[in-house]
């Protein structure tokens, strides 16, 4: 799996903003901080429970979904879903898991992605990854967490929050 400090890789994929079918060419993004996360299948129960928890972190953060489902079967499940009709970032479709390959994260059992995300530096280095079996959902307040403490330049606790005094 791709690790800490390892370059996350570029990427071409065709996702859904909104209710349009867009290209999201990674080497054309913002050098900013980005959450990617990967998520195994639409139209599914746990997915939906972490798309919007995500989605809340857009204040801070760019943030891209991504499963192996194509870029039609996330539009009819986003204009279906009372929740997901309402999110602001971008889901993205890596048909054939070839990303999520080359990150280390697939299920080859189920044919999925697993739950993993990475937060990404402006220099797109990866500073922090987790995976999840694919039964058990994140935390986006602790991703946002831990995106704060990547962020505050400083001896970060496992408990810190943004305000917090560093560790001396």
């Amino acid at each position: 799996m791709l690790g800490v400090n390892d370059v996350f890789p570029d990427f071409n994929l065709t996702g859904v903003e909104g209710d349009q079918i867009v290209e999201v060419d990674s080497t054309e993004l913002p050098d900013t901080w980005k959450v990617i996360y990967f998520y195994p299948k639409d139209f599914t129960f746990i997915c939906p429970t972490e798309i919007t928890g995500m989605d809340a972190l857009m204040r801070e953060v760019d943030v891209y979904g991504i499963s192996g489902d194509n870029e039609y079967c996330k539009l009819a499940w986003k204009r279906e879903h009372e929740d997901l009709n309402k999110i602001e970032h971008i889901l993205l479709a890596d048909r054939g898991l070839n990303l999520s390959e080359e990150l280390g994260i697939v299920d080859y059992d189920e044919g999925v992605c697993l739950r993993a995300t990475f937060i990404i530096d402006p220099e797109n280095i990866v500073k922090h990854v987790s995976c999840n079996e694919l039964d058990t959902g994140r935390s986006a307040d602790e991703i946002l967490r831990t995106l704060g403490a990547l962020q505050a330049g400083g001896l970060t606790g496992c408990q810190w929050k943004p305000g917090d005094e560093f560790v001396r």
